[in-house]
Order: C-alpha cells, then structure tokens, then sequence
C-alpha cells in the first residue's frame, strides 16, 4: 500500500452495551449484529487499511477486501463494518480464524476459494467529509450513498430496522444465525471506544446427552459436564461443554456420574487435543453411558459446536438421550435472507 492513511482511519471502533431487553422508546436505529471480525476499513487514495478492534492492521490476511476497497470510485471514506466470511452461503467464523495465518501463500489461496466479504453499517467519512461528530440519521445516509456507487458482492450493506418490532423480528425468525441486534441512537455521534449502543444476544436453549465430564484440576469432583448430540448416522458427538454446576452440588453429581462412567461416551466426534487450560496438556476425561440429559442456553454455534461454555438449565429426566439431536443447534440464515424476512 502507498500513499498516506487516511486521518480518521485510527479512530476507536464504538462498543455496545449488553442488555437483556431492546430500548421501546423511540430515536433509535436496530441492526444485525453479525458473527465475524470488527474492522474500520478506510482508503486515502492509494492507501488502503483494514483495522482491528485492537488496532492491530488486517489487510495482509483479507487481500480480496484490500482489492475491493481500491477498485472503488470513492477513494476517500472510512467505513465501520464487521469482516464476515461465507461458506456456502453460511457465514463461517472457523473460516475467518484460519485466515490469521503467518503464511501468504496460504492466506492468498484461502482469499481464492473462500473470498471473505464487508459487511458495512456506518460511515465516518465520505469525500472529504468528517462525519465523526454528525448524528446516525447522517452517517446512515453517506453510508447508503457510498454503497449506491460502489456496493459489490464483497462490500454488502448491513439492513436495517426503524422500529423495534423489525428488531424483533430477525431474532425471532432467523432461527439463531444472528449474534444478536444491537440498538443506535439516532439522534447521536460516533462515539470512539465508548459503548454509547446497546445490543440484545441471541441466547436458545437445546437439550443434550451428557457424554462424559472432567474433574477439578488435582480433585476429585466434577468440573464441567461434556455434551453431545446425535447426528443423522446416528453417532453421538461432542458439542460443547457446561462447568455452570452449583458448589454444593458437586460432590453429590460427582457420585452419580462415576456410576455411569463406560466408554465410549461420544461415538461420533470426542473431546481431545491440548487444553490451553491445562498447559497444552490432553485434557483428561471420563467417558458415560448415554443415559443423562441436561437443558443448557447458548448464544453462538460454529461447526457444529457451542463456541462458548453455555448454562445450565435443568436436567431432564423425561428426555431419552435418542430425541437429542443436531438439528437443535438450527440452520445458519445466509445474509442476504435477512432482509427478506417479514
């Protein structure tokens, strides 16, 4: 990249506060809130950049993006979006972490076969034009006029609600593929590092097997139970993990889980490999007979998996560990279904 970085292209991303419930009063705007990578992507000229929450730079690992930002009529903007990466439609956030490689020839061939997108929803400059200090309503419309020239299949503009009841709508309907919506003010600027929006996450509950469990580290008592869901084979395969069991309880589900303990426990996928919590150490488990189910809430689901620890609910002794399956986790709504959902 030449030329000289654009003289708002290090402002602080604006952050959002997490509340239980979406704002019902009116001034506000109501977005996806998309499972990908933060990024403030600016160009001055011949300058491109792609910058992390963390002010560390991203465009050596998304060359595709770099390309899009320079074949741009406009070539002075910064743009707030999220770096959004689909495989077959369906957004893969695996995907964008394979991508933070040191290696580039295979950043350069994954940047083929898997091209990442923008997913743009502010603007805090347009030919020449600060928009720091001007209020959502604003940067919203310099938003839409930047993407009426320049929109591709690489650089996407995120839809948006006017109300609440849209706001209600996507995470009713969009069957858990959003991380969340978050809530803008209207009325207000950009607010650089402070968290001036709100945002709702999308929690779902799903009933699984308990497949196996791990002990305290140097104890005896259970620390986290592991989960697994059948699959159409069949098989039963690890998905996530819940350590959200009360203190005084332990000792007690302790003994009731080392009545059940048999391999193989997971039939399908296992738990295995280094735990960063164990020194990079095989983290130890004890397999069980499929015959326990738990009802967990969780927020995010990639490859199948919980990508977070998720709650426990309740046990559900009225559940055979057979009704347990896959299908629980749900079916990833592909970006451009979301503004079509009414």
């Amino acid at each position: 990249m030449t030329g000289k970085p654009h003289p708002v292209a290090e402002t602080e991303p604006m952050e959002a506060k997490l509340v239980d419930v979406l704002p019902t009063e009116g001034g506000w705007q109501f977005e996806p809130k998309w499972d990908g990578f933060r990024a403030i992507a600016s160009r001055s000229g011949t300058h491109v950049e792609l910058m992390s929450k963390s002010g560390k730079s991203l465009a050596r690992y998304f060359p595709e993006i770099v390309k899009a930002l320079m074949g741009t009529a406009a070539d002075d903007y910064v743009l707030d979006g999220e770096l959004i990466l689909p495989i077959g439609g369906v957004l893969s956030f695996d995907s964008l972490q394979a991508r933070l490689h040191p290696a580039e020839s295979r950043i350069r061939r994954l940047a083929g076969e898997t091209p990442a997108q923008l997913m743009v929803f502010d603007c805090l400059a347009l030919d020449g034009d600060a928009l720091i200090e001007r209020p959502l309503t604003e940067r919203r419309g310099a938003l839409e006029r930047f993407y009426s020239r320049d929109g591709t299949a690489t650089l996407l503009l995120s839809p948006h609600a006017p109300d609440l009841a849209g706001a209600q709508v996507w995470l009713a309907a969009s069957g858990g593929a959003l991380d969340g919506v978050i809530a803008k003010p209207l009325d207000q600027p950009y607010r650089p590092g402070e968290r001036a929006m709100l945002k709702v996450k999308q929690h779902r509950t799903a009933d699984c097997v308990v497949g196996g469990f791990r002990r305290e580290k140097n104890g005896r008592r259970v620390a986290s139970l592991l989960l697994g869901l059948y699959d159409d084979a069949g098989l039963l395969n690890h998905v996530g993990f819940t350590s959200a069991l009360a203190k005084q309880d332990r000792a007690e589900l302790t003994d009731r889980l080392e009545a059940l303990i048999a391999p193989p426990g997971f039939t399908g996928k296992a738990p295995g490999g280094p735990s960063r919590w164990n020194d990079g150490k095989e983290s130890e488990w004890f397999p069980l007979k499929a015959e326990l189910v738990v009802e967990v809430t969780f927020d995010q689901v990639t490859g199948d998996r919980f990508r977070h620890g998720t709650g426990l609910v309740r046990w559900r002794p009225d559940k055979a560990a057979r009704q347990c399956r896959v299908e629980q986790l749900g079916c990833a709504l592909r970006p451009s279904e979301l503004a079509d959902i009414e």
